[in-house]
C-alpha cells in the first residue's frame, strides 16, 4: 500500500512539474535551469524522466492531456448549447433540459427486469421489487447521457464550426517490416496493439478492432506487438511464439482468433492442434514453435512496450495516441476519426 501512496505522490508531483509555468505552458526549448553557463531545457527534463521512468512520464503526460481535453469538450458543449438557446426565448439551463428530454426513451419495465436478470449476482440478495426504482434511476441517468452526447454531436454540424487545436502527447511506435499487420502500409492511419493471447481484455477488444477494420477498410491499419503478461499468463509468451510461426506460413491472423478463441486451451499441444486445424504445415509448425524460433521476436515487443511504458494490455498507440485498456468501438472510432480528420 505505502508503494501505491508513494507512487501516486510521485505521479502527482510530476504532472504538477508539467502542467505548472510562469504564465504559459512550456516548450521543449525552454530553459528549465542554468548551471554555471549549462542551460537545462525542459526537453531534457522531459528526456531524462521518459528514459528513467517511461510508465510514469507516459501516465503524467496522458492525464494532463485528458484533463484538458476534458475541460475542453465542457467548454465547447456549453458554448454550443448557449449559442443553440439564442432564439429559443428560454434560458439556457431550460432549453438544454427541453432539447435533451425530447430525446431521450423512457425506461421500459422490461428493460428493468432484464438489467436485474443480467446482473442479479450484484443485486446482494435484493428483490426485483426493491431493486427496480434504483435500476431505473440509473438506465434513465445512462439515456439522459446519451441523448446529451447526441445532440450535442448534432450542434457540432449545425452550429459554429468547431476546430480542436490542442495536440494529444504522441509516441513513437518503431515498427518492423516483420511485425503482423492487417491494411496497407500507406493507410493514414495506424492502430499498433502491444496484446496478449491469454489476456481476457485483450479478447474483449478483438471484435472491437474487427468492426474498425470493417468500417474504415484501407483508412487504417493494425499492427500486432506481443507483449506478454508472463506473471499472470504463464502460456501468453509461448502462444506470441505460436502465432509467428503460422504467421511465416501466411496465417497470422486466422491463428490468432483461434488462441483468443481457445483461451482456456493453450498448452504446446494445444497450439499445434490450432495449427493442424488451420491446414498449416504440421511439421515446419512444429519445429519453429519447438525451437523457439521466434523467442527473440516475442521479447523484443516486451522490452519495445516497456521502454513506451506499457505495463497492461491491451495497449494501443493510434497514430501515436495512447489509448489504454478494452475500449468500446465509439472511443476507438473517436479518435480514428479525429486523425482522419488531421490528415486531411
Amino acid at each position: 500500500m505505502m508503494f501505491f501512496m508513494k507512487r501516486a505522490v510521485l505521479l502527482a508531483a510530476a504532472v504538477t512539474v508539467v502542467a505548472c509555468s510562469s504564465g504559459s505552458a512550456q516548450q521543449g526549448s525552454d530553459v528549465a535551469a542554468r548551471i554555471g553557463d549549462r542551460s537545462i531545457t525542459v526537453k531534457e527534463l522531459d528526456d531524462r524522466w521518459k528514459a528513467s521512468n517511461p510508465t510514469d512520464y507516459a501516465e503524467a503526460t496522458q492525464k494532463l492531456y485528458e484533463g484538458r481535453r476534458g475541460a475542453l469538450e465542457n467548454i465547447v458543449a456549453n458554448a454550443l448549447i448557449a449559442e443553440a438557446a439564442k432564439d429559443s426565448g428560454m434560458s439556457v439551463e431550460a432549453y438544454e433540459e427541453s432539447q435533451v428530454s425530447t430525446r431521450m426513451k423512457p425506461v421500459t419495465d422490461a428493460e428493468v427486469v432484464s438489467f436485474y436478470q443480467a446482473n442479479i449476482g450484484q443485486m446482494q440478495g435484493n428483490p426485483l421489487d426493491v431493486m427496480a426504482p434504483h435500476i431505473t434511476r440509473f438506465l434513465s441517468e445512462q439515456r439522459r447521457a446519451e441523448a446529451r452526447q447526441a445532440w450535442l454531436a448534432e450542434l457540432r454540424t449545425s452550429g459554429p464550426d468547431v476546430r480542436i487545436m490542442i495536440e494529444p502527447p504522441r509516441h513513437d511506435v518503431k515498427l518492423a517490416a516483420t511485425d503482423p499487420s492487417a491494411g496497407p502500409a500507406s493507410a493514414p492511419v495506424t492502430i499498433v496493439e502491444f496484446s496478449d493471447f491469454q489476456c481476457p481484455f485483450c479478447r474483449q477488444v478483438v471484435p472491437t478492432l474487427k468492426r474498425i477494420r470493417e468500417t474504415y477498410g484501407d483508412k487504417v491499419r493494425l499492427v500486432w506487438k506481443d507483449f506478454p503478461l508472463t506473471q499472470i499468463h504463464p502460456q501468453a509468451f509461448k502462444a506470441g511464439e505460436a502465432g509467428h510461426c503460422a504467421a511465416e506460413q501466411g496465417k497470422f491472423w486466422e491463428y490468432h482468433d483461434r488462441l483468443f478463441a481457445n483461451q482456456q486451451a493453450m498448452q504446446i499441444t494445444d497450439l499445434k492442434k490450432y495449427a493442424a486445424d488451420l491446414g498449416l504445415d504440421a511439421a515446419t509448425f512444429n519445429e519453429c514453435l519447438d525451437s523457439s524460433k521466434h523467442g527473440d521476436r516475442v521479447r523484443e515487443g516486451v522490452a519495445q512496450g516497456s521502454r513506451l511504458g506499457v505495463n497492461s494490455t491491451p495497449t494501443m498507440y493510434i497514430n501515436g495516441r495512447l489509448v489504454s485498456g478494452a475500449q468500446p468501438y465509439d472511443v476507438i472510432a473517436a479518435v480514428v476519426d479525429e486523425e482522419l480528420s488531421r490528415s486531411r
